[in-house]
Order: C-alpha cells, then sequence, then structure tokens
C-alpha cells in the first residue's frame, strides 16, 4: 500500500504559557491536493503570515520539505526570532524525528510533503522551550496525522466533558445552557 494516499492531518499542542507550541500539519503526497496547496501557500504570502522552507540548517531543507506557516505575524524581534528561529528549527528536528522513528517511512520521504501550521505567542518569553515544545508537538503532530488519532469515539468521550483548551474554557452552566439549546434545536 503506498504511505499517505490520502491526505494525513494531525494536531498537538505542548507546553504552557507563552512558550507553547500549537502545531496542525497537512501531510501528503507530491502529486495530490497537499502539492497544490503547499505551492500556492508559498507563493502567495500575506502580511505578516509569509510562509517558508523549514532548514534544519541554512541550505538544507528538512525532509520531506515541510513549509512553515506562522498562525501569528512576528511583533517583535524576539517573537520574529522565536518563529523564524526556534520555532523553525523545533519544527525542522520534530518531522526529522518522525523520520528516524519510521513513522514517516525513509522511502516515502522523496513522494511527500508537508505543510504546518504553527502558532508562536507573541509574548514568547524563552527561546530554548519554545524550541523543545515546537519539536515535541511536531512530532506528536505528524504521529497523529499518521495514526488517524484521535478516534471519533475519543472525540465523542472529550466532548461529553466538555470543550477546553488554554484560551478558555467554558463554565459548567454555559456547557449546559448551550448544551440544552443545541437539543432543543
Amino acid at each position: 500500500m503506498t504511505f499517505a494516499a490520502t491526505v494525513l492531518v494531525g494536531e498537538a499542542f505542548v507546553g504552557e504559557g507563552a512558550d507553547a507550541a500549537h502545531t496542525n500539519v497537512v501531510l501528503g503526497r507530491r502529486d495530490g491536493p497537499v502539492a497544490t496547496a503547499w505551492a500556492t501557500a508559498l507563493a502567495s504570502p500575506s502580511a505578516g503570515h509569509v510562509p517558508f522552507v523549514t532548514v534544519v540548517r541554512p541550505s538544507v531543507p528538512v525532509q520531506p520539505p515541510t513549509l512553515f506557516v506562522p498562525k501569528a505575524a512576528a511583533e517583535s524581534e524576539l517573537h520574529s526570532r522565536a518563529t523564524w528561529g526556534a520555532a523553525q528549527a523545533g519544527l525542522a528536528l520534530g518531522v526529522t524525528d518522525a523520520v528516524e522513528a519510521g513513522l514517516i517511512p525513509r522511502e516515502a520521504v522523496s513522494d511527500l510533503l508537508i505543510i504546518a501550521a504553527i502558532w508562536v505567542n507573541p509574548a514568547v518569553t524563552d527561546l530554548d522551550r519554545a524550541f523543545a515544545n515546537q519539536r515535541v508537538a511536531a512530532f506528536r503532530a505528524v504521529r497523529a496525522a499518521v495514526a488517524g488519532t484521535p478516534a471519533i469515539d475519543d472525540v465523542l468521550g472529550a466532548a461529553r466533558e466538555g470543550a477546553a483548551n488554554p484560551f478558555y474554557t467554558p463554565s459548567d452552566k454555559v456547557l449546559a445552557q448551550s448544551s440544552a439549546e443545541v437539543r432543543a434545536q
């Protein structure tokens, strides 16, 4: 069977506070829709959101080629260094770790592309923590994409407990009210 015969999607959130990493990846074949999206994104930057090819070192792009798409426009010198430096390096090594771990088969690397949408908080404070969190988040996002996780039963179970994320958790009262409104539909 061909690896990544369909588009694979993964997500991971690692860390706490301003140095946390939130990573979304789309992995697919160079002859499919991910290739079109990859090329279009690279050729169509918007103000503050300039996609770029992720490198392990200058002139050494990570394999499979990975497009870094910033979710937040750089707002300060430190935020720029965190985005273009620490988070890029973390993404590069996280993808490389996934290849080394066999999540992405070595023999398939030349047939694949990755698009990674990366959140680097404008309030970032520690480049080393931002790097480490991004490396783990990138690895976990690729692992989730390849494994096809979470399963729908896991999603439904989590939803029964209520939506929550690092930026907002509704109160039990709001959950109950909105749930009653949905059931009334």
